[in-house]
């Protein structure tokens, strides 16, 4: 009976132990309760919304572009000789007809005065020529001469008269070498770095200028736009607009400087679908450099009254285009758009939205 007892005991025990044993593993594998939260099913979501308005959208033609000189040139000598003064500075802005350097003129003053001393020369003979024809003339109205002499005579004052043409002939040429000793500047525009010293001596097939002069003020910029914005931009030019352009540095932070659209080139690359144009700006602050490299806006046009959201509001997917359209009721529809000119963070819609209308954009 003892032994039952103790028996009886033992299983008692192990059925507890047991017991808590399945409630303790059962305790941890079992989910948390569920709790409410602010994003739990059926709860509201919280968007941010904008109002669809009537605006103004610029077209903006974007593209790289190059600083280019209007005018270049390549200052050398017309003749031959010592170069004798240097008078510009490197760096210089000089303006048309300044003097720029001199060559040696003293063998040039020599050559003109042995060309006017020719001339005078001749116009004496030619002087004396005419005053024996003039004799000659009487005598033969008296029949004191033969016709054949005064004909002579007569063909020695025509030459001595075209000997004076290539007389005045070799002065003009003198006089133009000596004015060629004084090398002037053909342009306004800035000197660039000296590659001729005073002392060398220069000729007219020198591979190497006395110096380059190139127009800063005005100056260009060269850039592409695609072919397909050609027709837009050359109808805007053939009824005359203006079209502004904007230049901003290489890192697109700072603008440089704001010009016109001058002209288009009059052909297309055919291996690049692009043409080139051409813009003109003042320049007066020199804010472009020649050759340097910037980022080109052009404002072809501007599209007035249209329907605008932000750019934050445009989806793409499965529909197209779309945004999500916030209702009276708080709910969202999907709601397929068009859309036309896009302007950094405003775009149009041509059709899908209504002025007012509100869409999401958070």
């Amino acid at each position: 009976m003892k032994r039952l007892r103790t028996l009886l005991g033992i299983g008692f025990g192990l059925a507890i132990v047991a017991g808590a044993g399945w409630y303790i593993s059962q305790s941890s594998t079992a989910p948390p309760p569920r709790q409410g939260g602010r994003f739990a099913a059926g709860a509201a979501v919280p968007v941010g919304l904008a109002t669809a308005s009537k605006g103004e959208i610029a077209i903006v033609l974007r593209a790289l572009g190059t600083v280019t000189p209007l005018q270049t040139v390549n200052v050398k000598t017309q003749i031959t000789g010592q170069l004798t003064e240097v008078y510009f500075r490197e760096g210089q802005m000089v303006k048309q007809g300044e003097l720029l350097a001199q060559v040696d003129p003293r063998p040039y003053d020599v050559a003109l005065q042995q060309a006017i001393g020719q001339q005078q020369r001749d116009e004496a003979l030619l002087k004396n020529a005419q005053m024996d024809l003039e004799r000659y003339r009487k005598l033969v109205q008296q029949d004191s001469i033969a016709r054949q002499q005064y004909d002579t005579q007569m063909s020695l004052v025509r030459q001595y008269e075209a000997a004076l043409v290539i007389d005045q002939a070799q002065v003009d040429a003198a006089k133009l070498n000596v004015t060629y000793t004084r090398i002037v500047a053909p342009l306004t525009g800035k000197i660039g770095l000296r590659m001729v010293d005073k002392g060398n001596y220069v000729t007219m097939g020198d591979a190497s200028s006395i110096c380059v002069i190139i127009q800063v003020q005005p100056i260009s910029v060269l850039f592409t736009i695609p072919e397909d914005s050609l027709p837009l931009v050359r109808q805007r030019l053939k009824i005359g607009e203006n079209l502004e352009v904007r230049v901003l540095d290489r890192a697109q932070k700072n603008e440089l400087a704001v010009g016109r659209l001058d002209t288009t080139d009059n052909v297309i690359d055919q291996t690049t679908g692009t043409v080139k144009l051409r813009a003109i700006f003042d320049n007066a602050d020199e804010s472009l450099f020649p050759n340097q490299f910037v980022n080109v806006r052009l404002l072809a046009d501007t599209v007035k009254d249209a329907v605008v959201v932000p750019v934050a509001a445009i989806q793409r997917g499965q529909p197209g285009t779309f945004v999500y359209l916030a209702k009276s009721d708080d709910t969202v529809e999907i709601r397929v758009v068009e859309l036309g000119a896009t302007d950094g963070e405003k775009v149009a819609i041509l059709k899908g939205l209504k002025v007012g209308d509100q869409v999401v954009i958070d």
